[in-house]
């Protein structure tokens, strides 16, 4: 594999709906795509996950620019790889910026699944022809509101529920939203807002008969979820804290969690995010996908991701129409009746890319070739 051109853009793609977790409000997204060309004329595609700000983690949408266009774009330039698997070893170096790793990444992946004619899911050794949708729900304006898109939701067959929490805004959501819904498989996300101090906040969440917490306490933490693991019978999920295998091998070690969520863009993206389901396969620890409000390019990398073995709870794999009105690719990701999304049994993503609604998008872009 021998890239011939690495183009950047940064689009601005606004949300239907405002989304709002326990550090922030986004209306908006500013998203990089990535599009890496051989010199034999095929494409691929990827997209940097990356918030606008720095609070999901260390990275941020122009931090993540920089990063692209001044190191990880010219080394993979510089380079002839002959598996997409060999892409990440070329960035070990490089501490750190997995989600700008993976925009490159997972466009070589696509790139390598349209050489070889298969669906990229079968080329990455994807198993499941359908995978299971959740859906994951911002805090909204009142209780009455939340119980109102939890139903909404749920008529539209997603099989999992995720609603977010904080400080001041958890048990009271939690209690009204199994209240309404005895039987829905629900979840909640604190997105790291809380700490050992809360521990009877958690004692009390047990009560609800959850399907696990996601990332409770810091971002980076993993000795002190193990402690809160071993205090509470609803099961932890790991988010924030898991970027690497060797992250996901101590969090097993140490009995930090009972589940793990994997992003591609948080992991640096297919290489490590299959050793991740491999590992955690072999524990018998379930896996999902989450979701970074990516355009229809990064869910359909979603997508391909969940059809491995080991993803068997149902992820953050909303249909294009929830998050967009218009969606980049064609056609859109949906999800049938029973919460199921079949993936595409064309090659590569398996999804076409609206160029010109991409190029409506675009603020700024550049090329990189090999010199």
């Amino acid at each position: 594999m021998r890239i011939q051109t690495i183009e950047l853009r940064e689009i601005r793609l606004p949300l239907r709906f405002p989304y709002e977790t326990s550090v922030g409000r986004t209306t908006e997204r500013k998203i990089i795509l990535t599009r890496v060309l051989d010199t034999d004329g095929g494409v691929g595609w990827g997209e940097c996950t990356s918030d606008e700000d720095p609070f999901y983690s260390e990275e941020w949408t122009d931090g993540s620019w920089l990063m692209l266009q001044d190191y990880l774009a010219p080394l993979l330039l510089s380079s002839v790889v002959d598996h997409p698997g060999e892409v990440d070893g070329l960035f070990k170096h490089i501490r750190r910026h997995h989600m700008a790793k993976a925009a490159l990444e997972t466009a070589c992946w696509d790139l390598a699944a349209h050489r070889a004619g298969l669906p990229l899911w079968q080329f990455i050794g994807g198993n499941q022809h359908t995978v299971r949708a959740g859906v994951a729900i911002g805090l909204q304006e009142s209780v009455e509101k939340l119980i109102e898109v939890v139903g909404s939701e749920q008529a539209a067959g997603y099989q999992r529920v995720k609603i977010k929490i904080k400080p001041g805004r958890d048990i009271q959501l939690v209690a009204a939203v199994r209240g309404a819904f005895p039987d829905l498989p629900l979840m909640v996300d604190a997105n790291s807002a809380y700490s050992l101090a809360d521990l009877e906040l958690f004692r009390s969440l047990d009560r609800f008969s959850l399907m696990m917490i996601e990332q409770p306490l810091a971002h980076d933490d993993l000795s002190r979820h193990a402690v809160l693991q071993r205090q509470i019978t609803t099961p932890i999920c790991l988010d924030e804290s898991v970027c690497s295998p060797g992250d996901a091998e101590d969090a097993l070690s140490l009995g930090s969690c009972r589940v793990i969520n994997v992003k591609l863009g948080r992991v640096g993206g297919y290489s490590n995010a299959i050793a991740i389901e491999r590992l955690c396969r072999a524990a018998a620890i379930p896996l999902w996908c989450g979701g970074m409000l990516e355009s229809g390019v990064g869910r359909a990398h979603n997508v391909a991701l969940s059809t491995l073995e080991g993803f068997s709870l149902p992820g953050d794999l909303s249909a294009s129409s929830r998050y967009w009105d218009q969606d980049i690719i064609q056609p859109p990701v949906t999800v049938s009746s029973e919460g199921l999304i079949t993936p595409s049994s064309r090659p590569g993503l398996g999804h076409d890319v609206d160029l010109d609604l991409v190029e409506r998008l675009t603020v700024r872009r550049t090329a990189i070739h090999r010199q």
